[in-house]
């Protein structure tokens, strides 16, 4: 069994900035991408999930940018799951230049098993342990973002959940939240240093009409800038949709 899923890219223009470097968002599409495409060649992808009412939903993402690649930079894709732990499932990407000798993107990925009718988690998992491949791109998994007690998150925006935040689930799509992170910390910062490393917590969907209002903290240390974002449904008196980490 194929316990690594690798794949050979050219960088297209769409999928960089105006740098011409890769956009993070691009990154977390195609590693969405991979995940799907390895596991259907496991047996629990989509379709086979999708058979018994059971859906794959990403709970929490840590991705390292060490190099971002350039428009036309043709680059090496690996992905590979890496088992249960506790209640997730956790799969790990690496990025890697053309010769494939220097890592370029890494990162670390959390899953949770629903049943789509109840919402409900489940274990219900057709895996099979020799599909597990134990090599660490990115450890520990990613943990539980908490925003430090001396930085006071603000209003800084909000984003109506229209057609092109939308998924093929009818929820947000996940990379979308890095979207509106980024805006939310805003162009003096984001047009002039590339992301370091970001951090993310999915704590519950957002649906299309819904308006998520945007909270932003921020510190400097040592000329590193690090924010935080933080989604929260408007008029909701529930836990916050999404929460990310930053660093620049």
């Amino acid at each position: 069994m194929d316990n690594i899923y690798k794949q050979q890219i050219k960088i297209p223009c769409y999928d960089t900035d105006a740098a011409q470097l890769l956009k993070p968002v691009s990154f977390m599409n195609y590693a969405q991408e991979w995940a799907i495409c390895h596991a259907s060649v496991l047996g629990f992808g989509y379709d086979d999930m999708i058979r018994t009412r059971m859906a794959w939903v990403l709970s929490r993402m840590h991705i390292k940018f060490l190099r971002h690649p350039k428009w036309r930079e043709t680059v090496n894709l690996r992905t590979w799951h890496k088992g249960p732990e506790r209640l997730l499932y956790i799969r790990d990407f690496r990025m890697t230049d053309e010769t494939d000798t220097k890592d370029l993107v890494l990162a670390t990925t959390s899953w949770l098993v629903v049943n789509i009718d109840t919402r409900r988690l489940t274990r219900d998992v057709p895996l099979d342990d020799s599909s597990i491949c134990r090599d660490d791109a990115v450890s520990p998994s990613c943990d539980k973002i908490k925003v430090p007690a001396e930085v006071q998150p603000i209003l800084a925006g909000s984003r109506t959940v229209s057609y092109s935040d939308v998924d093929l689930n009818g929820h947000t799509n996940n990379a979308m939240y890095l979207v509106w992170a980024m805006d939310a910390v805003g162009r003096d910062t984001t047009f002039s240093k590339p992301l370091k490393e970001v951090k993310i917590n999915f704590n519950h969907e957002t649906r299309p009409g819904e308006t998520v209002e945007l909270y932003l903290g921020s510190c400097v240390n040592g000329g590193e800038e690090k924010y935080w974002v933080e989604g929260r449904v408007a008029g909701s008196a529930g836990p916050s949709s999404f929460v990310v980490e930053m660093s620049f």
